[in-house]
């Protein structure tokens, strides 16, 4: 057992609950008395498919178990649903209609003008993507196959608190970076997806919740793994699934239930998320908030110091001390700190002490 284990403020692979981490521990070479890891199990045997079912319906639980959806578990990240989403749902005449609000919704927008016809809806690029742009009256052309929106992104650290009603066109969400970190109706959503390594598990498993129409009608003309169908028909097991990271998702949903569901993890989010808040608005303009206030992220936290050599101080000296993980994305530079669900309040306690000798020695 580590005596002290690091400030782990990585923006993904991140944190994970180190409830969890003993608990796979334990049962890591030796599976409820099998004899194997749970890697080293057929995909088709009775053992590895109870956890998987599991996995889902503990994930549906946790959604308030919505009728006539259903919980896939793909491989290839959020980057292969940025290419998936116009392969099965922009047929001829159709278009994409994308809510543009930083880094990531730039990807997936890119990928689709690849694959069919992609239009802006919204767009806050004009602000370099420090605010949200207003979402309540959406330019949607004719003939719309489905909007898309990305939840909250990581690199600029900004945070959807709601989202429109867009009627009959479906609304499909990236939420990688924010899943689970409140309660949420999914409802109101046609599908969402999220890779795995920032609230949900390790790397290696892409979630995607949809109504379960929107996944029985991929067209046959593209690739079989490409398919949402193919994973819907064969409960997400047409092939060899990433069975250890499923596993491990179904661990962090049970912690997730024992911290209280997402009213519990909500609570502590908020917390931590104010704390480093008030840190840097107290500071007298030391440190300095990159987005717009009203569109702060709970999981991202971005900010900039006065200087870039203050910044690469910060950073050196944060690493001494223990903080992993606080450089700001190579494409926009400054500070980030990822407060997933997994990093402990004690956590950001301690970065917020840091923040505070930090700004003593250098103001």
């Amino acid at each position: 057992m580590l005596s002290k284990r690091a400030y782990n403020f990585n923006a993904g692979p991140a944190a994970l609950p180190l409830k969890v981490l003993e608990r796979v521990q334990a049962e890591f070479v030796d599976f409820q008395g099998t004899g194997m890891s749970i890697m080293e199990m057929s995909h088709r045997g009775a053992v590895y498919e109870s956890v998987h079912n599991e996995a889902q319906e503990r994930l549906l639980s946790l959604l308030g178990n919505p009728k006539g959806y259903k919980v896939l578990f793909l491989q290839g990240g959020a980057s292969t649903q940025f290419a998936m989403l116009p392969l099965n749902f922009l047929s001829e005449g159709q278009v994409g209609s994308y809510v543009m609000t930083g880094s990531w919704s730039d990807k997936a927008y890119k990928e689709a003008k690849l694959l069919g016809k992609a239009h802006i809806a919204a767009s806050s690029a004009d602000e370099k993507y420090m605010r949200l742009p207003n979402v309540e009256s959406l330019d949607l052309p004719e003939h719309t196959a489905y909007v898309h929106m990305t939840s909250n992104e990581t690199i600029e650290g900004t945070q959807f608190k709601q989202f429109p009603d867009t009627g009959s066109v479906p609304l499909i969400v990236d939420m990688s970076s924010d899943i689970f970190c409140k309660p949420f109706d999914v409802t109101q959503f046609g599908l969402i997806y999220a890779g795995a390594q920032k609230n949900l598990g390790p790397s290696g498993v892409t979630v995607v919740v949809a109504r379960e129409e929107l996944l029985a009608s991929s067209p046959s003309n593209i690739p079989t793994m490409l398919r949402y169908s193919t994973y819907e028909k064969n409960n997400s097991l047409y092939n060899t699934p990433p069975s250890f990271a499923i596993y491990m998702v179904n661990e962090v949903l049970k912690w997730i239930q024992e911290e209280g569901g997402l009213e519990g993890i909500e609570r502590v989010n908020q917390q931590k998320a104010a704390l480093l808040y008030d840190r840097i608005d107290s500071s007298e303009g030391f440190y300095r908030g990159c987005v717009d206030s009203r569109d702060r992220s709970i999981m991202n936290v971005t900010f900039r110091l006065a200087n870039e050599d203050l910044e690469k101080q910060f950073i050196k000296e944060s690493e001494q001390a223990g903080f992993i993980g606080l450089k700001g994305h190579r494409s926009v530079g400054g500070l980030r700190a990822s407060i997933y669900n997994a990093v402990p309040l004690e956590n950001c306690q301690a970065l917020a002490e840091f923040m505070d000798s930090f700004k003593q020695r250098n103001r």
